[in-house]
C-alpha cells in the first residue's frame, strides 16, 4: 500500500514540487506550466486527516502523471475526463484491485472499513469500487 510520504517522495522524484499555502477557492490544485513542468499546491487549512491529504495528493500527482490538464474555458465534459483520468491514476496507485480484493476476502465490506484499511477516505474508495466493478467512476448509479 502507498503512504502519504511515498507520494511525496515520488513527486519529487518526477520534478513536481508540491507547496503548502492557504488557497480561498480551492483545496488542492495543479498546474502544467507552458515547459511542461507541473507543480502541486496543497491547503493545509482544508486536509482534516492525513487520509484527505494521502487522497489529495495522489489525484494531483494523478493529473501531472497523466497530463491531465484543462484551462477554465473548457468545456465541462472535457474537464470530467481529465479529473476522472487523474482519479484513475490514484486509484491505480492507492488501492490496486489486487490488494482491494484481498481486503475484501478479509472481512473489509463496507466502505469506512475499506478506507480505513487503504487509508484513502470513503469518496475514493467508492470511486475505486466502480471503477474495478463496473469500468467507470459513475459513484451515484452503483454505491
Amino acid at each position: 500500500m502507498t503512504d502519504v510520504l511515498t507520494l511525496y517522495r515520488e513527486a519529487d522524484q518526477a520534478g513536481v514540487p508540491v507547496y503548502w499555502f492557504e488557497m480561498e477557492a480551492a483545496e488542492s490544485l495543479s498546474i502544467m506550466d507552458q515547459d511542461g513542468s507541473c507543480a502541486i499546491a496543497l491547503d493545509p487549512w482544508y486536509l482534516r486527516t492525513v487520509a484527505e491529504e494521502k487522497t489529495k495528493l495522489a489525484h494531483e500527482l494523478g493529473h501531472c502523471k497523466t497530463g491531465s490538464f484543462y484551462n477554465r474555458w473548457a468545456a465541462l465534459d472535457v474537464r470530467q475526463k481529465h479529473e476522472n483520468r487523474a482519479d484513475k491514476w490514484a486509484i491505480q496507485q492507492l488501492i490496486p484491485q489486487e490488494e482491494l480484493d484481498q481486503a475484501m476476502s478479509a472481512g473489509c465490506r463496507e466502505p469506512w472499513e475499506l478506507a480505513e484499511a487503504f487509508g484513502v477516505t470513503e469518496a475514493l474508495i467508492r470511486k475505486a469500487l466502480c471503477w474495478y466493478a463496473h469500468g467507470n467512476l459513475a459513484v451515484e448509479m452503483y454505491v
